[in-house]
């Protein structure tokens, strides 16, 4: 383990001394350290980054632990009185960190001390006579009696109170009501709930659901129960309010979701410069109340105030609600309302982050990208004003999805995962990277069970049946077909006009029987509902080419090829070997070399786990079995791939050119065997984590 009390670099050692000085200071964080050792922020995060692998916040947090693990062996103070001596204020926090860094609680530590004593000093005492251990265990034995009989008594006969329920920490804020006259006032009170939303999504010991999902019941009469059950939630936030003039009056409520049971409730009158206190007020409040434990850090970005100037707010507060039109038509009118705020306060980060959000959705559709220098230009600027605030590094991760730089997409967004944990479309974005542009079914898996966590379901939700879409085909390419089944069937209860949903059932039908016949024709009256949907043409020309129907196999294929180069799409190019190997067997033999040069190209440029896959089956097309296989071979390095190639490998047209070689059949079992070894280590490691 890392010592960071004694470190070698003499920076460090100035750095410790420096935390070591103001230990027992709860506020000391990163703005106090960078100060007290004259550095700016930025190069303070950038030195000891690279020095320690970790963030600021994360050493002055550890060089604490430590210092507190050293005031354990001393003995003379307890577990509370450690925890405020080195500056923690909550002793449950204290704890928590203690267990992340050591594996123990400060308590374990102490007791593995103290019966390692004992036990040494047992050693050097000599066995007492029989019947004196026999009066010691009898008497041991008796005082055991008197409080296991207490115990039982107490757990027999006491009465139900309400904190032995066992409410998880999960809470959705329900859309706020405009009590002023003035309705033009509604973006207030939505900017007011999303900014109190945005605070308790910074929580990490909170569950909290999404905007949108419960955006869906804003004008649905039901009941909170009801709403519980729908949204998977233990606590309700209702909010209700109007601004008048400079003065904002608020009243706030807290409801056990199951009972529908009042639990707090306030009534805020501040005036409007106070609002951002207000804010953080709430989320403090009705965290404290059902027992949430906010960090430091977490407290430290709920209270950071984004602005000092009130028009400036406001501005930003009509954009927010624009922005987040579900038509997506507020989106260049949101960006003026943004544009507004920053003339007004030339500072104001989270109005340039959500510029370069506006521009990001502008483009998300468009083959053409008409704002990536805009995005780029208002995404630096966030950047450049708050790089630690999540605004910020969303704008930046959405930068690097726009230009396709998708591992760097990855490393920001898993640093807005860090300050907003509860946000589940950040979740949806990592899991169609992992899906689709970076394959990696472990991690895919992982992101679209979080997602799912933090986004509960919706009413007859075309989203909500894309959620749970993306969850099933997350789970059949990891081998949980039952599972798979179970949330696709939810995703078409949803929307039964999802195609993707409706070709995914077909296919995971055929993974528990495997009858291509029977998904041939399915796949067909999926088709036949929209002959032009590239994604169902390829499907059913693929079952066509394993069946080795090639005749059939071309109508499609080239139907998906005409529509590709009449459109200029560039997709689906690993499926140019089959439909190279579907045109040689049709006797188009010149046409199909094009595509052969297609797909190597293709296959060569790939930077995915399945490269040598790809380049295997281009060999084997050509007859190269000796290098087909050296590339298959190279394929049974990797696990996490996806549950499709186990079905289809060694059923595959392509493929099966290598069958003759003495080593295809043991390549092809060790393949498989890999997929469900890796499938049971996940199987085990999800279902520990409760996510399975």
């Amino acid at each position: 383990m890392t010592d960071y009390l004694h470190p070698k670099s003499p920076f460090l050692q100035k750095v410790v001394a420096v935390i070591q000085e103001n230990i027992s200071d709860e506020a000391f964080g990163v703005t106090e350290l960078a100060e007290a050792v004259h550095m700016s922020r930025s190069n303070l995060l950038r030195k000891i980054k690279q020095e320690t692998g970790v963030s600021v916040s994360v050493f002055i947090r550890n060089v604490k632990l430590q210092q507190a693990n050293e005031l354990l062996k001393e003995k003379e103070l307890t577990v509370s009185e450690i925890s405020y001596k080195v500056g923690f204020g909550s002793t449950s926090y204290f704890t928590k960190c203690f267990r992340e860094l050591y594996g123990k609680t400060p308590g374990e530590l102490l007791n593995e001390s103290e019966q390692t004593e004992e036990k040494s000093s047992e050693a050097h005492v000599k066995n007492p006579e029989k019947k004196n251990s026999f009066k010691y265990y009898a008497f041991f034995g008796f005082l055991l009696i008197i409080p296991a009989a207490a115990l039982a008594i107490y757990f027999f006969y006491k009465p139900t109170s309400r904190t032995e329920i066992q409410l998880s920490k999960s809470l959705a804020v329900l859309p706020f009501k405009n009590d002023s006259p003035d309705s033009s006032n509604i973006y207030f009170m939505n900017g007011l709930m999303e900014a109190i939303l945005d605070n308790f999504q910074k929580i990490e010991d909170l569950k909290v659901t999404s905007r949108t999902t419960v955006e869906q019941y804003r004008n649905i009469s039901k009941s909170i129960p009801e709403l519980s059950e729908e949204l998977g939630v233990s606590y309700f936030i209702e909010g209700s309010g109007q601004k008048m003039g400079n003065e904002i009056v608020l009243t706030i409520q807290l409801i056990e979701a199951p009972s529908d049971k009042h639990l707090w409730s306030k009534r805020y009158k501040r005036e409007l410069k106070d609002i951002f206190e207000l804010q953080a007020d709430v989320a403090k409040s009705i965290a404290a109340e059902i027992n949430a434990i906010i960090t430091p850090e977490e407290q430290e970005r709920i209270e950071k105030i984004p602005t000092n100037n009130l028009v400036a707010y406001d501005y930003y507060l009509k954009g927010l609600s624009l922005l987040n039109d579900e038509t997506g038509e507020g989106l260049e009118e949101g960006i003026i309302q943004f544009k507004k705020a920053i003339q007004e306060d030339a500072q104001f980060a989270n109005a340039y982050a959500y510029i370069a959000v506006s521009y990001y959705y502008l483009d998300v559709f468009q083959q053409q990208k008409q704002h990536t220098e805009l995005l780029k230009q208002y995404a630096d600027k966030a950047m450049e004003l708050e790089p630690e605030m999540g605004e910020s590094l969303i704008a930046h991760a959405l930068y690097f999805m726009q230009i396709k730089e998708y591992q760097k997409a990855v490393e920001a967004f898993e640093k807005v995962l860090a300050y907003y944990p509860n946000i589940a479309w950040i979740h949806n974005f990592m899991s169609d990277i992992y899906a689709y542009v970076m394959p990696d079914t472990e991690k895919y898996l992982k992101h679209a069970l979080q997602g799912i966590q933090v986004a509960a379901a919706g009413n007859d939700s075309i989203a909500t049946s894309i959620t749970y879409l993306h969850l099933s085909n997350a789970l059949v390419q990891t081998g949980f077909l039952d599972e798979a089944e179970k949330y696709v069937k939810k995703s078409l209860a949803y929307n039964p006009k999802n195609h993707y949903s409706q070709y995914l059932k077909v296919y995971i039908k055929l993974g528990q029987d495997f009858d291509l016949e029977e998904t041939k024709a399915s796949l067909i009256k999926i088709y036949e509902q929209d002959t032009n949907k590239l994604d169902v043409i390829q499907e059913v020309a693929k079952v066509c080419y394993t069946l080795e129907d090639y005749e059939e196999a071309w109508q499609y294929y080239q139907k998906l090829v005409d529509i590709r180069e009449s459109l200029h799409l560039d997709i689906y190019h690993s499926e140019d070997i089959k439909i190279a190997y579907v045109l040689e067997q049709v006797g188009k033999t010149a046409e199909a070399q094009s595509f052969y040069d297609s797909y190597l190209a293709y296959a060569e440029n790939d930077q995915s786990i399945y490269k040598t896959l790809s380049l295997s089956a281009y060999y084997a097309s050509k007859g190269a079995i000796e290098k087909g296989m050296e590339y298959l071979k190279a394929f049974t390095q990797y696990d996490s791939f996806q549950y499709w190639f186990v079905l289809f490998l060694d059923k595959d047209p392509v493929i099966l050119q290598m069958q003759s070689h003495p080593d295809f059949q043991a390549t092809i079992q060790k393949i498989k065997a890999n997929f469900w070894a890796k499938h049971e280590e996940l199987e085990k490691e999800l279902g520990e984590k409760g996510l399975l």
